[in-house]
């Protein structure tokens, strides 16, 4: 039986690089590729892959709360998120959120592969650089990061705030009215300790929520 994986990364070449790759062992078949963490969730929920690899930074939902939703939703996927950043705080909310494998995409090309097949065989990857940070690792001075001031709902309109989406737009995505919309993002900036978009922008692409 072949290792059947969802890729999910917003750059199409990156997507295109690691099909290649991937798809080059013979027991590994790539079944679907998608640019977003929403669609990543919803086409795991239909394919039922054994892995999904997933970039952080992704638009409309970024790999983080995606993870975190395919937890409850797929249960039986593993998560590899892929990212530029090394941070421990970076690899906790990885963790935290369900992955099980965390590679750097400057090492992507010579680890995915090794990735792919432990978290399928039940194991937990971290690409060697940041192997000393455990599975369980906690921020590096002990104390929970922002993030972890926010609800999961106050995560996700902080993402589409930042990617430019109205209010109205939001609450069309969310199932919110705009009222409720403004009561969010009011509330997630005052947490954040922001007071303009441009410092919520600058907050998210630092923290990995969506793409810089």
């Amino acid at each position: 039986m072949k290792i059947r994986v969802l890729l999910a990364d917003d750059h199409a070449m990156m997507r295109d690089g690691l099909k290649a790759l991937l798809s080059a062992s013979p027991d590994i078949s790539v079944i679907a590729e998608v640019s977003n963490g929403g669609d990543a969730v919803r086409r795991a929920q239909e394919l039922k892959p054994d892995v999904v690899v997933m970039d952080i930074a992704m638009p409309d939902l970024n790999g983080i709360e995606a993870a975190r939703m395919l937890r409850d939703k797929c249960p039986g996927a593993r998560v590899v998120i892929l990212s530029m950043h090394s941070s421990s705080e970076h690899v906790f909310r990885a963790f935290e959120a369900g992955a099980t494998g965390y590679v750097l995409k400057e090492s992507a090309g010579t680890e995915m592969d090794a990735a792919v097949r432990a978290v399928h065989g039940g194991r937990h990857y971290l690409s060697p650089a940041i192997a000393a940070l455990a599975p369980h690792a906690q921020p590096i001075d002990g104390r929970p990061g922002p993030l972890d001031s926010l609800s999961a709902r106050e995560r996700q309109v902080l993402q589409l705030v930042v990617e430019g989406h109205s209010s109205a737009e939001i609450a069309t995505r969310v199932h919110l009215s705009p009222k409720s919309v403004e009561t969010y993002r009011s509330r997630l900036m005052k947490k954040l300790g922001v007071s303009d978009v441009p410092s919520l922008v600058k907050f998210a692409i630092q923290h990995g929520i969506t793409p810089g």
